[in-house]
Formats: structure tokens, C-alpha cells, sequence
């Protein structure tokens, strides 16, 4: 397991479709994950500590799990099965009781991992199959990424928070 990052979300072109960059804390690998537009919307309101009038289904998983005395410990996303990323949610036990491993989409591990701080790992062998080494001279672009990151705001997804 390697310890992740989350760089931000951006809108891939020309297809218009948002992906999540994931980058390997002490190694050179990138995740890049492609996601819907809600779930780039709430990853990049966690990002970015916007806090909307009513909860989005994040914020309300967050607080059920904190409200029934647990934690959500960690998210290892674990596998690529026909395209689609699959994670898990370790919730700690709480008062006393077992702890549980909960099937998750990777957009929506993500999304809670980031508003309850849980760390974000992913498998070496996930991250052999679909990580993305950088060269040095393409450090530039990620450069340009992150630049690009502290100027979009979650209303570029265009998307309603209420749904």
C-alpha cells in the first residue's frame, strides 16, 4: 500500500469529463481517476473547505458515521475492473464493536476521505497496472495542473449540490 495524495480535479478535454489526479507521497507515481461530475464537484468543495447550506451526500455519510461513535480510519483504493476504480472505507469499530470494510466507488472514498481526514492509499499493484510515472521534464505540466487547481472552483462542474 502507498499513501496517496489528492493534487484536485480538472475537466479532461476534449471530452469534457472530470478526473481526480491522485500522486504517490514518496515515490513518482500519478493516479489519474476519471469521475462524474457530482463527485468532482464534492471532491473539489472538500479541497477547497466550502461548506454548502445543506449537507451533500458526503457530509451526511460523514456524520452518520461519526454520530454512531465510529471513524473512517483510512480508504484503500484496491482495484481496476473493467474501467471502473474500486475502493474500500475502513470504519473503525467505536465503542467497543468490530470494525467494518465497506465496497465504495474510489470517487466517493475519496470525496469522504477528505472531509473526515482519513488517509488515502492505494495498492502497489494498482498503482503498477495504473499509475502513470512522470518524467522531470513533464514536472512542468503538473506544475501548469496545480496552478490550473488553485484557480477552478467546484462551480466550474456545473453541477446542482442539491442532488
Amino acid at each position: 500500500m502507498k499513501v496517496m495524495d489528492v493534487l484536485g480535479v480538472r475537466v479532461e478535454m476534449p471530452n469534457n469529463q472530470p478526473i481526480v489526479l491522485l500522486r504517490e507521497r514518496d515515490g513518482g507515481r500519478y493516479l489519474p481517476i476519471w469521475i462524474g461530475a457530482a463527485e468532482a464537484t464534492a471532491i473539489a468543495y472538500a479541497q477547497q473547505g466550502v461548506v454548502p447550506p445543506r449537507p451533500l451526500t458526503h457530509d451526511l455519510l460523514r456524520a452518520v458515521i461519526d454520530d454512531l461513535g465510529h471513524t473512517l480510519t483510512r480508504v484503500r483504493i484496491v482495484a481496476l475492473r473493467d474501467g471502473a476504480f474500486h475502493a474500500v472505507l475502513a470504519i473503525d469499530g467505536g465503542a467497543g464493536s468490530g470494525g467494518a470494510d465497506v465496497d465504495s466507488r474510489s470517487s466517493d472514498a475519496i470525496a469522504l476521505a477528505l472531509r473526515a481526514g482519513a488517509e488515502i492509499v492505494a495498492e502497489d499493484t494498482l498503482l503498477d497496472e495504473a499509475g502513470v510515472e512522470m518524467a522531470e521534464n513533464e514536472d512542468d505540466e503538473v506544475e501548469r495542473f496545480k496552478e490550473f487547481l488553485d484557480q477552478v472552483s467546484a462551480d466550474d462542474f456545473d453541477t446542482d449540490p442539491e442532488s
